[in-house]
């Protein structure tokens, strides 16, 4: 019996540990993120679901200033002003307009890529792997939701540099989606009509105003 509250107490002191542990890096995360003015990156995003038999690989770039964005991704530009999302595509010469719908409790967008995990997880330390000569410390978030439809989330953390290196989504319905920091550039020049929606550009457009 005295074996087993031994055991039980260190498993339970670990868990702790890896705990506090976990939400130490991610403050650390945070906070570096936060202190930059404006974020570019360059990714990789694949999707897979292996009892479909597909896998989808593909790559865009996202700049990120306060709650603003512009993503570039499979042909599309998705422009976040602040307050209005304008998704442009060329090949259908079309533009729709929205208001901002981001509060889906599954959506980790672009504004919300590089700090979702600050509400609505559990999280602890995960594995820790060397890649190409970066030391990658994974956290595993685990939704709070019972009906979210997030089995899980690895985000790997460069223990270096603070930044986001990968992010791992693993669905309920097996389906794994997989996002690769290719660059990460910070506080660059960006032009004042960068997260601008220049409407003379798009005249031959159909705009589809869905509000």
């Amino acid at each position: 019996m005295k074996k087993l509250f031994a055991i039980l107490f260190i498993t339970l002191s670990f868990n702790a540990f890896s705990q506090n542990d976990a939400k130490a890096l991610l403050n650390e995360v945070s906070q570096k993120v936060k202190s930059y003015d404006n974020i570019s990156i360059d990714f990789k995003y694949t999707l897979e679901n292996l009892s479909e038999n597909i896998k989808q690989e593909t790559k865009g770039d996202v700049v990120l200033a306060g709650n603003k964005y512009r993503l570039n991704i499979l042909g599309v530009t998705r422009l976040f002003d602040g307050k209005t999302l304008y998704s442009i595509s060329t090949e259908d010469e079309e533009v729709t307009i929205s208001s901002n719908n981001e509060d889906e409790a599954d959506a980790i967008t672009p504004s919300k890529m590089l700090s979702f995990y600050e509400d609505g997880y559990t999280y602890k330390t995960d594995i820790q792997q060397n890649i190409n000569g970066r030391k990658i410390q994974y956290i595993k978030l685990i939704p709070i939701d019972s009906h979210s439809e997030i089995k899980n989330i690895l985000l790997g953390i460069d223990a270096n540099t603070k930044h986001i290196y990968n992010l791992i989504q693993v669905g309920k319905n097996g389906t794994k989606t997989t996002l690769t920091v290719n660059s990460f550039k910070t506080n660059t020049p960006l032009s004042k009509t960068l997260f601008t929606f220049e409407a003379d550009k798009y005249q031959d457009y159909y705009i589809n105003k869905l509000d």
